[in-house]
């Protein structure tokens, strides 16, 4: 069976739920609720259509804000990331290769080159750049 989309069930949604343009870190972090309890469950097509709105609002808030507020710091970038995410420490030594060089990029003894920036980068699917100087 499946499942067709229903318009009044949307508009039912979007009233709930009000999603906008997201201007405030405060707004962001509500979205990020909101998402996080519809990744947790089985979604109807209305329910998945706002979950990809809200995705794409918090995109563009976070490409936009944390663009302002960070001159590409690649590793600040990857501590947030890891601090975000459930990754282990053995996940990125398995990843780049050794815990010395992992030790050595977190302690900002050594930076990331474009390889490693590429691997960080499809891991964590997102830009490699963000990785780089």
């Amino acid at each position: 069976m499946t499942l067709t989309f229903n318009p009044e069930k949307y508009k039912e949604l979007l009233t709930a739920y009000l999603p906008k343009l997201i201007k405030s870190e405060v707004e962001n972090e509500q979205a990020l609720g909101i998402v996080e309890d519809l990744m947790h469950r089985e979604r109807t097509p209305e329910e998945d259509e706002l979950y990809q709105l809200l995705i794409t609002l918090i995109e563009k808030f976070e490409q936009e804000y944390y663009q302002l507020t960070q001159q590409n710091n690649p590793l600040s970038m990857l501590l947030f990331i890891l601090k975000e995410s459930e990754i282990s420490r053995d996940d990125l030594v398995a990843l780049l290769g050794t815990e010395d060089l992992l030790d050595n990029i977190l302690n900002g003894q050594e930076k990331i080159n474009t390889e490693q920036a590429r691997k960080l980068g499809d891991f964590f699917n997102v830009e490699s750049s963000l990785f780089m100087e």
